[in-house]
């Protein structure tokens, strides 16, 4: 499917997508390449059975991003559920030791991240973010840049 494609049902026509992220339970760097394969082909079978499809998925040792379109029927807050309770109960099935990780819990924390994303230019900005997951940290360390060289930067013992 591409993204400028609409897609049709027999009762609407729609163009709808979504960047969600979410991360491991107490942010826990549990993602390595086995778990991503995994989560890959458990988002397959999620396309088949529900209205979602796929267009780019992210991996970070902690956190995941997904850039997914859905129908209308769906909102994104149910998007995000389908992807997240699918995938975890999948993965915890291949890899229960990761669920001794977690201590018994869950893989996923309860929030999330869901965005739309519009027919603009920002499309390409959010697909090369994903893109970027899981690059080295100094990579893609925030920095901070001075506003006002006669304050001191915040978080450098300044106070509002």
């Amino acid at each position: 499917m591409r993204f400028d494609e609409v897609q049709r049902r027999s009762h609407c026509v729609y163009r709808i997508h979504y960047h969600g992220v979410w991360p491991v339970k107490y942010r826990k760097a549990l993602l390595d390449r086995a778990v991503e394969q995994c989560f890959l082909e458990v988002c397959r079978g999620i396309q088949e059975r529900y209205e979602i499809v796929f267009e780019q998925v992210g991996f970070d040792r902690d956190h995941v991003h997904v850039l997914c379109s859905a129908a209308p029927r769906y909102s994104p807050g149910q998007v995000i559920r389908v992807i997240k309770s699918i995938t975890a109960r999948e993965i915890f099935v291949r890899f229960p030791g990761l669920r001794v990780e977690l201590w018994g819990g869950e893989l996923w924390t309860d929030g999330y991240y869901v965005a739309t994303i519009g027919e603009g230019g920002n499309r390409d900005v959010i697909e090369a973010y994903i893109k970027e997951q899981g690059q080295k940290p100094e990579d893609v360390q925030l920095r901070l840049f001075e506003i006002n060289k006669d304050t001191p930067p915040l978080g450098a013992g300044s106070t509002l």
